[in-house]
């Protein structure tokens, strides 16, 4: 596992919050497997491929497992990725994880993990489609 500074998941933070600073330092300083996290978070086949093809797997199982695979959890927790692991569950709505990163000295997965959770449901809003003219007139 490529471990990765507090400084590295802060600017991580600002590229979920889709500001440029945080895109532009993950791309000129080499983390491209961050950048394809977040896509493949939002849903992107081909980030999550990269993710597995370069052997990011704790990147893939943080992926999975905030989306509900509790294999990919266990994965995480197996393999010590515990901050991964928590950022996923703070995700899901688990404020234990929360307390766990705050007694870890780890507010910067917190951050993460809260900016992620405000972009899914952003990226939801924004793909929902309220006024859906099928969804009236069917019968």
């Amino acid at each position: 596992m490529k471990p990765y500074p507090k400084e590295v998941i802060e600017k991580f933070t600002a590229h979920v919050l889709e500001k440029p600073e945080g895109y532009n330092f993950l791309h000129t300083n080499g983390y491209q497997e961050l950048l394809a996290t977040l896509d493949a978070i939002r849903g992107d086949e081909k980030a999550f491929s990269f993710l597995m093809k370069f052997k990011f797997f704790e990147l893939a199982g943080f992926v999975n497992a905030i989306w509900d695979d509790r294999n990919a959890l266990k994965m995480l927790l197996d393999k010590k990725y515990f901050e991964w692991a928590a950022a996923a569950n703070i995700v899901n709505g688990d404020e234990k994880a929360m307390e766990f990163l705050t007694r870890m000295g780890k507010p910067h997965f917190i951050a993460l993990a809260l900016a992620i959770q405000k972009r899914i449901r952003e990226d939801n809003d924004k793909n929902s489609n309220f006024f859906s003219f099928t969804n009236i007139f069917k019968k």
